[in-house]
């Protein structure tokens, strides 16, 4: 498959630079996938397509300020980009400018935080081991910067709002940005309805937001990102794909995490690293619908949703969320394929 075929035409005005305020209030677009079929609304109309009996899943990852900026020993400034941490108080990395980032280099952050690069990396990132006095996360708070996208210009008031309301564990570069939208009563309502609510981890790393550079969609490589599943989900899921009830997924990288766990057709709960790539063709185990974001042209999750609800349905949709001025990307707008 060509890269270009998973291109669509976005004004830039319709990139979403900042959060609606209060988050269920944003729009939401509906795709039946099987039809082809769309609806418009708001998002408080997801809780009139919930079944009783739905298993609906999020990912409870939680943003760090994983963006630092420091120099090295001759002055010279740096951005550092926190990926994967590796244990050890060793982590992955990007480092711009990368030329600068030696190995054996130091950065330093403040008095109390540096770190020194040990190796490179297959993506052309690096693994630094960081020093710190105290507590390494009191020292990020304090001196990292939520790493919004690059398509975001506008600086962020509130770092809440680059988090879910539900976030618990802290290690993601990238909110998972489709549980955005939803509040406490929004959950609560939803458990009123019948369905039930669960929790997986997928720490958002290089693999969800880096571009495809090659070509053919085949060629590309994801970088690997670590995962959980505990074993209330994955008896809760597994329950409802033996009884024929709905899995439905809060987020591609809910996707992700359950599709890598459940790759053998049952889901196995536990840690994991996951390089799953999914593009039309791939045959889903876990999902029987999804609520995601509006994502950036030719990128792997278009791809993946795609796969999931059919190419040109998708585009088809994307075409009309554009001429009806929805917002894309990050803090825009919701999409629930059914």
């Amino acid at each position: 498959m060509d890269v270009q075929d998973f291109n669509y035409e976005l004004p830039p005005e319709l990139i979403a630079q900042t959060p609606v305020e209060p988050r269920d209030m944003s729009r939401l677009l509906t795709l039946d996938r099987r039809t082809g079929e769309t609806k418009q609304g708001t998002f408080r109309d997801i809780l009139t397509e919930v079944r009783p009996g739905d298993v609906w899943v999020f990912n409870n990852t939680r943003v760090i300020p994983a963006r630092l900026y420091g120099h090295k020993e001759t002055g010279a400034r740096v951005e550092v980009l926190l990926l994967h941490a590796l244990g050890n108080d060793r982590w992955e990395v990007l480092v711009r400018p990368g030329k600068k980032a030696l190995l054996g280099t130091v950065l330093h952050f403040d008095g109390n935080l540096s770190c020194t690069v040990e190796e490179r990396t297959d993506f052309g990132g690096r693994i630094v081991r960081f020093s710190y006095a105290g507590d390494f996360y009191a020292a990020l708070d304090t001196l990292g910067e939520m790493p919004l996208p690059p398509y975001i210009h506008e600086r962020l008031r509130d770092r809440e709002r680059y988090q879910t309301v539900y976030a618990a564990e802290r290690g993601s570069a990238a909110a998972p940005t489709a549980g955005l939208h939803f509040t406490p009563e929004v959950l609560a309502e939803l458990q009123a309805r019948g369905a039930a609510v669960h929790y997986v981890t997928l720490h958002v790393g290089l693999g969800t937001f880096r571009p495809v550079s090659a070509a053919r969609v085949e060629d590309h490589h994801m970088h690997a990102e670590s995962y959980f599943v505990g074993a209330e989900t994955a008896a809760a899921v597994q329950a409802a794909k033996d009884e024929g009830r709905r899995v439905v997924a809060v987020g591609t990288t809910s996707v992700r995490t359950l599709e890598s766990a459940g790759a053998s057709g049952h889901l196995a709960a536990g840690s994991g690293s996951t390089e799953l790539f999914i593009y039309p063709g791939y045959e889903f185990r876990m999902v029987d619908a999804l609520l995601t974001n509006f994502h950036l042209p030719q990128s792997t999750l278009l791809m993946m949703i795609s796969a999931f609800a059919g190419r040109e349905n998708v585009l088809r949709a994307y075409r009309e969320a554009v001429a009806a001025r929805y917002r894309f990307f990050s803090f825009g707008d919701a999409m629930w394929i059914r």
